[in-house]
């Protein structure tokens, strides 16, 4: 049975679109095609269908079992018949037989046509999937493809999009069709309407690639990053440490006239990005991590796990606090620290314990 013309052109042209194989191709219509010979023949035959591309062929065949008396005339067939179609057999044989019913190249291919597309957006579904599921955690780049309503969804190819879901955006960010912007692959699932692709704008790891690709240092392991935390689009605060003694973090991810951090800055909407010094000593880390306020006083409070005693003096206070508490609460998920601030005594003055404190700190950090 020959295949028409314009069924095998549109078989192409889904090859050629998709980028799928020839032998998918061929699978999924013999798989449509055996459904189609059924409903058509309305029996139980055993069918098997191959498609011979290089032919524009489809062989259709039922399996027989050669019987001396046909009990099921759909998988059965007598000695004799079997004989009369060339086959050399004995009862118990099983053969095939070659099928060509009139119009069924038609049926076939309105049947077929709608299975054999779901098939090949299955498999492209699944390219997909295997594709992106590879890359959580990385970042990659996309276009605004729908901002209505409170969905917004992210071209990332021609064939693939992504959502990002409300607790994922910059608060002050506008999300406009055609915009073009880096994100993080926070989560790739498969659901039988394809993958689903969550990106974030939000998450620390976007900021970790944001600084990998503009900081040479950090990229080729002398930087380490110890730690990030973000609120989205407002502030975050980045740990580092680095691995040569010759090498200055904080100079390093500044950059000349503070041009590497303000690139990374500009991609995350203005984001300032405080970087810390992190320091294997809890109290010289929570100290280096209020940055840029300028601390007096560290003290571990004993009854309690984890907690800290942070003494500024009142010029110092409300920098060190930050706005609405962002410095501070940034600064306790940064170190795991719980921090309490205080303001000196107008009177007090430091002790050695404090100049000691100021002299071995230096500079504790920057920021953009």
């Amino acid at each position: 049975m020959q295949l028409g013309r314009d069924f095998l052109r549109a078989l192409n042209q889904l090859t050629r679109e998709r980028n799928l194989s020839t032998e998918l191709i061929a699978s999924s219509l013999e798989a449509a095609l055996l459904s189609a010979y059924k409903k058509y023949q309305g029996g139980s035959q055993d069918v098997e269908v191959k498609v011979d591309f290089e032919n524009d062929s489809i062989l259709v065949t039922e399996l027989r079992t050669v019987v001396k008396k046909v009990e099921s005339k759909d998988t059965e067939i007598t000695l004799a018949a079997a004989k009369k179609l060339g086959h050399k057999v004995v009862v118990g044989d099983v053969i095939r037989v070659e099928k060509n019913p009139e119009d069924f190249s038609r049926i076939a291919a309105q049947t077929a046509r709608q299975v054999i597309i779901q098939r090949l957006k299955d498999a492209e579904r699944q390219i997909i999937f295997e594709e992106f599921s590879g890359k959580i955690g990385e970042m990659v780049a996309g276009f605004v493809f729908k901002s209505e309503n409170d969905q917004v969804l992210i071209r990332l190819s021609e064939r693939t999009e992504a959502i990002l879901p409300k607790e994922e955006r910059i608060p002050s960010e506008k999300y406009r069709p055609g915009d073009r912007m880096k994100f993080y692959i926070l989560d790739v699932r498969q659901t039988t309407r394809g993958p689903r692709i969550v990106v974030s704008r939000t998450h620390p790891g976007l900021l970790r690639k944001l600084m990998e690709l503009e900081i040479p240092e950090i990229a080729d392991g002398i930087i380490e990053i110890k730690n990030i935390v973000r609120e989205g689009g407002a502030r975050a605060k980045v740990a580092l440490v680095t691995l040569d003694a010759n090498v200055d973090p904080v100079g390093s991810c500044v950059g000349s006239s503070g041009a590497r951090i303000k690139a990374i800055s500009q991609e995350l909407a203005g984001e300032k990005v405080d970087v810390i010094i992190w320091n294997s000593d809890p109290l010289i880390y929570i100290r280096n991590s209020l940055s840029p306020a300028k601390i007096a006083k560290v003290e571990p409070v004993l009854d309690q796990e984890r907690a800290v005693q942070v003494y500024v003096y009142p010029d110092q206070l409300s920098l060190a606090i930050g706005k609405a508490g962002q410095n501070v609460r940034l600064s306790a998920r940064l170190t795991g620290w719980k921090i309490d601030i205080n303001a000196m005594e107008a009177d007090r003055m430091p002790t050695l314990s404090d100049i000691f404190h100021d002299f071995a700190d230096g500079g504790a950090g920057g920021k953009a």
